[in-house]
């Protein structure tokens, strides 16, 4: 445990993504079978221990400490792991003979695996006992397995990739296929071994990913060169079926099959499709309706899905590329010919769950901007653009695909409550609620914003808050939010639709902060009625 811990201290605390790497490589280089497989999936998100709990932590702290207290601590620092791994009592809580011992990391997977719940928070409180704050941070981290030390899983295996050195997509494509603790991953990418076979049925296939277009990419670009279609306003997933298997991911690999079990009844066929995630309704003459991206979040981030919410908010792909047929790989291919297998494809498959992105015609890029401008359905968020004859090539190759947005809306809205974050930012009021002037001259919110600011900018906003706190509600601090004093937000959004969920009646897709207005009292915010105009 003493080896992971250092390394989640110096990964929470190094901002650059290079050298996040090489303390990664130098790691899993240093560090024998079987903890680096552990500490592995541990990053990755794929490591389970299904019988410790945050709330059997809660409990455990209860025993031991005050609860208000401890309720307070946990207000204060923001972080479950790290109020515990703060207040525990090493006087009181230390074992004499043990002190000095640290568990091994793969003991402490292996052995709180096995356990029953009962037994496992013993375990976990005598080893916290043999740990110092930082080895109890590392512990606890683990057990619950939310790090949030700034490491994706896909920055993981391509720390593994140059460690290796092979190309990341190989790690990908053989993912699902292993289990932790990684022996024969680590026997091919440093031992020399054979390299692990494709055991699993239906794997996922890296996605390949678009730029933003920028003005001055235009001016180089021949437009006829280059296909358009539409951005819908979705998840991009993959669906794969293989030898009876069938399987769901998100763009960065994630199997979420279990989360939509109406699509994947309807993944019958062999083959790999990359495309978009809606709720779609097909209507009597065979077309399908597409929902907003309110309706899709009915149906993200569930474990499990009610029939009613299945039948309510079906799920549909919309399907812009086709990556295997059944029979052979087709990212080889020139888009242009994987287009000609797709339309020949999807035909085949269930028209209620799957139908094709349509292709846009247009001359010129001063003619796409025209239709980009005039977007015929609120799901649509932009344009993507592909070169004709790219291939599917994993990441994010220069040059081939652009997405071009629409310009984000703007509102002017006032800042109404602040919670403290998570991590880095549990010491700060990093969590803003936001909301505009009804016609009744009260503020009514109508978004939250985590991000868009600086370090500097979060500063000047926590100091506010601190300085103009007017209420509290647990967590929550209301601040001074009147027509003639307020801290007044400039927000950018995608896209705002209709909500019952919210007392607004309104709710915004992907709001963050883009400036903020000190120069603009807040009853110069926006209202409701102006947002109400800007529903489509």
């Amino acid at each position: 445990m003493k080896n992971f811990s250092h390394l989640l201290d110096r990964l929470l605390l190094t901002p650059s993504r290079n050298a996040k790497l090489q303390l990664l490589q130098d790691y899993f280089g240093q560090t024998a079978d079987p903890d680096r497989g552990y500490a592995l999936a541990a990053l990755a998100g794929s490591l389970e221990i299904a019988n410790v709990k945050p709330a059997v932590l809660r409990q455990m702290m209860y025993q031991h400490m005050d609860e208000t207290l401890f309720r307070l601590s946990y207000d204060y620092v923001g972080d479950l792991a790290e109020t515990i791994a703060l207040a525990w009592d090493d006087q009181q809580h230390s074992s004499p003979a043990t002190a000095t011992e640290h568990p091994a990391l793969s003991d402490v997977v292996t052995g709180l695996q096995q356990m029953g719940k009962a037994n496992a928070v013993k375990q976990l409180s005598d080893w916290m006992n043999q740990l110092d704050s930082s080895g109890r941070y590392a512990l606890l981290k683990l057990v619950t397995g939310g790090l949030r030390i700034g490491v994706s899983a896909r920055l993981t295996k391509q720390a593994l990739a140059q460690l290796g050195q092979v190309d990341v997509t190989e790690i990908e494509e053989l993912w699902h296929g292993l289990q932790p603790p990684y022996s024969e991953l680590f026997g091919w990418l440093l031992h020399g071994q054979e390299k692990p076979s494709q055991q699993a049925a239906a794997p996922f296939r890296p996605a390949m990913l678009a730029h933003a277009l920028v003005d001055s990419d235009r001016d180089k670009l021949d437009s006829a060169d280059f296909s358009a279609e539409w951005k819908w306003d979705g998840i991009r997933i993959q669906v794969s079926g293989e030898a009876g298997t069938r399987r769901i991911y998100t763009r960065s690999g994630d199997e979420v099959s279990q989360a939509f079990p109406d699509l994947l009844d309807a993944v019958d066929f062999q083959g790999t499709i990359d495309g978009e995630l809606l709720v779609g309704r097909q209507g009597d003459d065979g077309h399908i309706e597409i929902g907003s991206f309110s309706d899709l979040q009915q149906r993200l981030n569930r474990k499990t899905v009610s029939k009613k919410l299945q039948a309510s908010h079906p799920v549909i792909i919309r399907a812009y590329d086709l990556l295997w047929d059944g029979r052979k790989n087709l990212r080889n291919l020139p888009f242009s010919e994987r287009r000609k297998h797709l339309q020949d494809f999807i035909p085949l498959l269930e028209r209620s769950r799957f139908d094709i992105s349509p292709l846009i015609e247009f001359n010129s890029w001063t003619d796409l901007a025209e239709r980009r401008d005039c977007l015929p359905h609120p799901a649509i968020e932009g344009v993507m653009l592909k070169r004709w004859d790219s291939h599917y090539v994993a990441g994010r190759p220069r040059g081939l695909w652009f997405k071009w947005k629409r310009d984000p809306m703007i509102v002017d809205a006032v800042l109404m409550y602040a919670q403290r974050g998570h991590g880095k930012r549990s010491s700060y009021y990093s969590d803003y609620t936001f909301g505009v002037w009804t016609s009744d001259n009260v503020l009514v919110p109508v978004g939250k914003a985590y991000f868009g600011f600086t370090d500097e900018e979060l500063k000047q906003i926590d100091t506010f808050v601190r300085t103009n706190t007017v209420d509290r509600f647990g967590p929550v601090r209301s601040v001074a939010a009147r027509p003639d004093f307020g801290l007044v937000l400039e927000i950018a959004f995608e896209g705002i639709n209709r909500s019952k969920r919210h007392k607004s009646g309104v709710a915004m897709r992907f709001p963050r902060i883009s400036r903020l207005r000190w120069d603009k009292s807040p009853r110069e915010a926006d209202t409701l009625s102006s947002l109400e105009t800007l529903l489509s």
